[in-house]
């Protein structure tokens, strides 16, 4: 056996040992290679979150595609590397999860009242008395001022502007941006918002005439625009379903019923985005407009964040999260 021992610094400094014909190779490894290892093999979120931090104001902005596609391959060289994901989905990409069309007509039996805000004060409900081309843009806005904001502020904040004559282009171009801040509060951020919509009210006049972008990619370039918001601005503004429309509700509802999960884990998806992407692998192109404002109002009045009302639920039986949050967050076991 021939025994080669290499040394850190490479082929340099070989030993051999001429023991028999079976040749065998031992590489020391220095600490360096061991660190740069240990690097490689980030927890996917970890490595993420110090790349690819998330705006403030939007849960889940679009950072760019390239900046997108950097962060997926990342997260999935990462998953790849990991003991625990090396489990296969527990069901083929795009094979839709059992009993799903049950469970979503039980959900429109549920929200056949229409009490949730979303119904009266949704933002595709923004500027529908007004021509096309102003409820474009009263539809951006109202998309804009609705992330992280309830449907009833925002519905507010949209009514103040339109009363006061300030929801086209050229009306938010030219006032006063203080003027804006003090009709839109209390929304959320509404400091950074009022600022945003100044920028995007000039773009639409210099680039649009006025009108919005009709594109995914021009939307998502205009400031403090995310996918939730493009994907809606397109379904209603234009008439151009392009995605789904997923805001937190959708996420959250989703992964509770077991629909999403990421790609090749049976882990739940950590962002919007990724329910939308996970969503659309298997859900039929004509529910990806009506499911946004149908699962929307099943969170605000029934599976809602906290203590979900899984009591008043038709379909809980058919939902694998049902009564774990409600237990979890009961103050028996609190205390």
């Amino acid at each position: 056996m021939v025994v080669v021992s290499v040394g850190a610094a490479g082929l340099g400094g070989i030993k051999v040992l001429m023991m028999s014909e079976t040749t065998r190779f031992f590489v020391r490894r220095n600490k360096r290679s061991r660190a740069m290892s240990q690097k490689d093999h980030l927890p996917s979120t970890q490595y993420h979150n110090k790349k690819f931090d998330l705006p403030e104001i939007e849960e889940f902005a679009y950072r760019g595609a390239n900046k997108l596609i950097q962060s997926r391959t990342s997260e999935m060289d990462s998953t790849v590397t990991s003991v625990e994901s090396e489990v296969a989905s527990s069901r083929p990409s795009g094979e839709s999860p059992a009993n799903w069309e049950i469970v979503l007509e039980g959900i429109r039996k549920m929200r056949c009242s229409a009490d949730a805000p979303v119904d009266t004060m949704g933002c595709e409900k923004a500027g529908d008395t007004l021509p096309p081309k102003e409820r474009r843009f009263a539809v951006l806005v109202s998309s804009l001022l609705s992330s992280q904001t309830k449907d009833q502020v925002t519905h507010g904040a949209i009514q103040r502007l339109l009363q006061n004559d300030l929801l086209t282009a050229d009306a938010i171009n030219n006032a006063d941006e203080e003027v804006i801040k003090k009709l839109i509060y209390p929304v959320g951020f509404y400091t950074r918002k009022a600022f945003n919509l100044k920028k995007i009210a000039n773009i639409c006049l210099m680039k649009y005439g006025g009108d919005i972008p009709n594109s995914i990619e021009q939307l998502l370039s205009l400031p403090g625009i995310g996918p939730k918001m493009a994907h809606l601005v397109m379904n209603v503004g234009w008439n151009n379903v392009q995605g789904i429309c997923v805001d937190t509700h959708v996420h959250r509802i989703c992964n509770r019923l077991g629909w999403v999960s990421r790609l090749g884990t049976k882990q739940k998806t950590l962002t919007p985005e990724e329910t939308r992407e996970a969503l659309q692998r298997w859900l039929p192109k004509e529910e990806w407009v009506p499911i946004n404002p149908l699962l929307v109002g099943f969170g605000q009045t029934i599976c809602t964040p906290l203590r979900p009302r899984c009591g008043d639920c038709s379909i809980s039986e058919l939902c694998p999260s049902a009564f774990k949050e409600t237990k979890n967050s009961s103050p028996s076991s609190k205390s």
